[in-house]
């Protein structure tokens, strides 16, 4: 904890900075980099909070206080005290990237009573695609999405300006693949029912048996655990997953950017895995294929000629994930069965196989619309210095 002294010499140093002022205004380095840094730490508490939650759905009975809605709750509050510092002041951000934060954290917020509503009137919200969910997630797409547009074009180069470019990236693929998720930790969960094994608590089975008007039984897991068709996993992680490798590669510029986005989402992914699994919470299946469909995206950008590179590159990473996740399935399914002591797990969510085309059809859409629009951008060149400014005076 600060001491008084320290909280009165940080107040003393931010307190000039709180002036009326339009987006796009010159924004001291100093204050440039707190505002990105909290932004860091606002999004790390929401991540926390959402790698908890969806374990924690899978296990017990819905809370409005629950731990990891608190958590979020956390990274939450800070993020709208951002968005209002960014707004009054100006500070930091253009103006399209103040309406995207300003835009995507009251959708957000829009959301949360909606959604708590909607489980006071519907019950338990079986899958993670609800609407009130998507919203939730469009809402942060939207946050996060001007968060990475103030960075980028505010930013000096640099090593930190790349690294904080891939976090922030790191982030957005983390909120994109979220509902996802839920077919990750579904076809553990009923792999286990399958080895005679609940994760769920009896209070959570018998309150979504009697939502389906089933008996506790195999066909009422199946809708819990999956409840959505089997198309649909890969197609939207080939589809949004891989538009957002493909973006990171395109803004941050360098070879090997989209395979590191994904890893770091994948590596956060796997270190909190044992954290979960080994402390009572159900275990998921991670998305390995992702690091793999993000280094065949990185090989096609060795491909000068962009609408060449979005065809190529739509066919190998499609290919790739798709190819991932059967192998992921073969491999990896043994391995958490041991971990588990079960057997016959599945290593991903059912795939099938004949959306491969409408997940390229879709991929390659977004590849051409993402070459397109930042080939004409006006963004300030990577190499160009940020507008060195000093600090206001003080009176």
């Amino acid at each position: 904890m600060k001491s008084p002294a320290s909280l009165k010499k940080a107040a003393a140093w931010a307190l000039p900075y709180w002036t009326r002022g339009e987006a796009g205004r010159d924004t001291p380095p100093d204050l440039f980099r707190v505002l990105y840094f909290g932004w860091l730490v606002a999004l790390t508490l929401k991540l926390l909070g959402s790698a908890w939650d969806v374990s924690w759905h899978f296990k017990w009975l819905r809370d409005d206080l629950a731990p990891p809605h608190l958590l979020n709750s956390a990274g939450t509050a800070l993020a709208v005290a951002l968005t209002l510092i960014h707004g009054y002041t100006g500070y930091g951000v253009d103006k399209k990237a103040l309406k995207l934060i300003q835009w995507g954290t009251g959708i957000f917020l829009v959301a949360v009573p909606l959604d708590l509503i909607n489980h006071r009137v519907n019950g338990l919200d079986i899958t993670s695609w609800s609407p009130s969910h998507i919203m939730l997630y469009v809402g942060t797409f939207f946050m996060i999405a001007g968060v990475i547009r103030g960075w980028f074009m505010g930013a000096p180069p640099g090593r930190e300006r790349t690294v904080v470019l891939g976090a922030f990236f790191a982030f957005f693929l983390e909120n994109v693949h979220f509902p996802e998720q839920h077919q990750e930790y579904g076809v553990l969960s009923l792999g286990a029912w399958d080895n005679k094994a609940t994760y769920a608590e009896p209070i959570l089975l018998q309150f979504a048996a009697d939502q389906m008007n089933r008996p506790i039984d195999r066909e009422m897991m199946a809708g819990f655990t999956l409840p959505v068709p089997d198309y649909l996993y890969p197609v939207y992680a080939v589809v949004a997953g891989l538009s957002v490798l493909v973006l990171a590669r395109r803004l941050i510029g360098r070879f090997g950017a989209a395979t590191l986005v994904a890893a770091g989402y994948v590596g956060f992914r796997t270190v909190i895995w044992p954290l979960l699994t080994f402390t009572g919470f159900p275990p998921s299946a991670l998305p390995f294929f992702l690091v793999v469909a993000g280094l065949l995206v990185d090989v096609a950008f060795l491909v000068r000629m962009p609408y060449v590179r979005a065809v190529l590159g739509t066919v190998v990473a499609t290919a790739a994930a798709y190819g991932a996740l059967v192998v992921q399935n073969a491999a990896m399914g043994p391995v958490y069965g041991a971990l588990k002591g079960q057997e016959g797990l599945l290593g991903a969510p059912p795939l099938a196989t004949s959306s491969a085309v409408w997940a390229g059809i879709g991929l390659l859409v977004a590849w051409l619309a993402i070459e397109a629009l930042t080939g004409r951008r006006k963004a300030r060149p990577v190499g160009t210095p940020a507008p060195v400014v000093a600090a206001p005076a003080t009176t």
